[in-house]
């Protein structure tokens, strides 16, 4: 199937096109024309395939434009939730259509008026059910979605669903999508649905065995410093780097070309052409380093690929797929990198659970390791280099003020400098502290569920982190290796 068979609108069928997106998933097929009729839906999707394109698709293909906000979408994270916001962005722009996203940390008067302009709110229950319950908003959706359902039940925002659900008015179209479906699950699926079709999609995906997959722990201030640092130790040949924003493709990108690296972007904001440009660019070498949004993971067949980084972990199983697959391909071996702060480690951990592949957990290295490895390439260079003439004539001009031993330790003492290692030595968590995380993660998950709406509420402020990713002290790291720079 294709999904020009869906008749979608010309201007949708064009951002369709423009996403790179060619053949439905298996919830795509599936879902589409069930909710194009009209019907409630439960979708389950253990790996996440494809459901925020499953219920965005159609629910923009119906929208009337009338003025009014049309579709209520709600996410159990701020992350998930501008996430969402961007797919409908990316989807619906062509058609006019303004989304909203509502959250929790921001003014809200500024959220009031961008819901006043919107025809798709998405937002975090915790921010809604404020708006809702002091009177700021009222909403009248002909279509509500709850996402992650049961990521939203786990964080105890089950109370305030169901608040939400009061709140609005008329008759709605209503869908349900979860990883897993619970008993408590399918309670809030009886209550709050009309007569609804069922989709399961529970076919776990297989991650090639060539590929080497390991993550390291940092806090959020120090992921600039941490993959300089892995670029340095791992010196890859092409690499991919994956970040969930637009914005922090663009600003990674600007920063690793300022320290120099040879990099661009990707993301679905790019023109077909400036995306093909850029890509044609990575293939042949013109650029060592390729910074990219999911859309990139979607049909790029780089066969020389040696190393995936994520930057920021993706928000479900399928996408940390489709990313780390762009390496180890064509037989070839693939190391996959993760770099999560303690933040993320819960979503590392299901994905991993999902996936079913193991992901080890290792240290940032220190100087004193690129060092030694950089001191064994120098000396290598030295073996290997041919003697030429002008050599000969700068040694031999060098010895009317220097015996050659200096002489030997001064040239060596150029090449060395070349690839310096700068920064600051530790970077991110010691393998115990990792094991802290671990026993700390079981440990919530053991007592999680007695957790209510005030635990939910807190999680839900809490997770929204810093966006734009901070920038670390001390980088200067202008070291002149191979891996991508100039």
């Amino acid at each position: 199937m294709k999904f020009e068979d869906f008749n979608f609108k010309p201007e949708l069928a064009k951002a369709i096109k423009d996403a790179g997106f060619r053949e439905p998933s298996p919830i795509q097929e599936e879902a589409i024309p069930l909710i194009l009729d009209g019907n409630d839906l439960i979708g389950q999707a253990h790996t996440g395939t494809g459901k925020t394109a499953a219920f965005a698709l159609p629910i923009l293909e119906n929208m009337k434009l009338n003025g009014e906000v049309e579709a209520l979408i709600i996410a159990p994270t701020r992350e998930l939730a501008m996430q969402v916001s961007d797919e409908v962005y990316r989807f619906g722009k062509e058609l006019g259509i303004r989304s909203a996203t509502v959250y929790g940390g921001t003014a809200y008067g500024r959220q009031i008026e961008q819901i006043k302009r919107a025809s798709v709110v998405v937002a975090t229950p915790g921010r809604l059910i404020d708006l809702l319950d002091s009177k700021r908003i009222t909403l009248n959706p002909s279509v509500v979605i709850l996402d992650e359902a049961d990521e939203m039940l786990d964080m105890g925002f089950l109370d305030d669903i169901k608040k939400i659900f009061k709140h609005l008015k008329g008759e709605q179209q209503r869908l349900l999508f979860s990883a897993t479906m619970s008993k408590e699950i399918r309670a809030l699926a009886q209550k709050i649905l009309k007569d609804p079709k069922s989709i399961s999609i529970t076919k776990s995906e297989v991650t090639n065995s060539n590929i080497e997959q390991e993550y390291y722990v940092v806090e959020e201030r120090e992921k600039d410093d941490a993959l300089i640092r892995l670029m340095d130790y791992y010196n890859p040949v092409k690499s991919i780097i994956f970040c969930r924003m637009r914005r922090e493709v663009d600003r990674l990108s600007t920063y690793l070309n300022s320290q120099g690296f040879v990099c661009g972007g990707l993301h679905g904001d790019m023109s077909q052409r400036e995306r093909e440009m850029t890509i044609k660019d990575f293939k042949k070498g013109g650029l060592n380093i390729l910074i990219a949004t999911d859309v990139a993971a979607r049909g790029l067949d780089v066969n020389d690929v040696s190393h995936v980084f994520n930057y920021h972990i993706p928000f479900d199983s399928q996408s940390y797929v489709h990313r780390i697959g762009r390496t180890g391909r064509a037989g070839k071996d693939g190391i996959a990198i993760s770099i999560v702060t303690p933040s993320e480690f819960r979503a590392l951990q299901k994905i991993q659970k999902n996936v079913g592949s193991q992901i080890i957990s290792k240290v940032i290295p220190k100087i004193s390791d690129i060092e030694a490895i950089k001191s064994g390439e120098t000396m290598q260079r030295v073996v290997d280099v041919e003697v030429t003439d002008m050599g000969i004539e700068l040694v031999e001009s060098l010895k009317e003020a220097y015996d050659l031993s200096i002489i030997a330790f001064k040239l060596a003492t150029i090449i060395s400098n070349e690839s310096s290692v700068k920064g600051k030595d530790n970077i991110g968590k010691s393998l115990d502290e990792i094991k802290n995380l671990l026993k700390n993660s079981k440990d919530d998950r053991g007592g999680r569920n007695s957790r209510r709406r005030g635990g939910g509420r807190r999680g839900n402020s809490n997770s929204r982190g810093r966006r734009d990713g901070s920038r670390g002290g001390n980088r200067g790291g202008n070291r002149r290796g191979d891996s991508g720079r100039r």
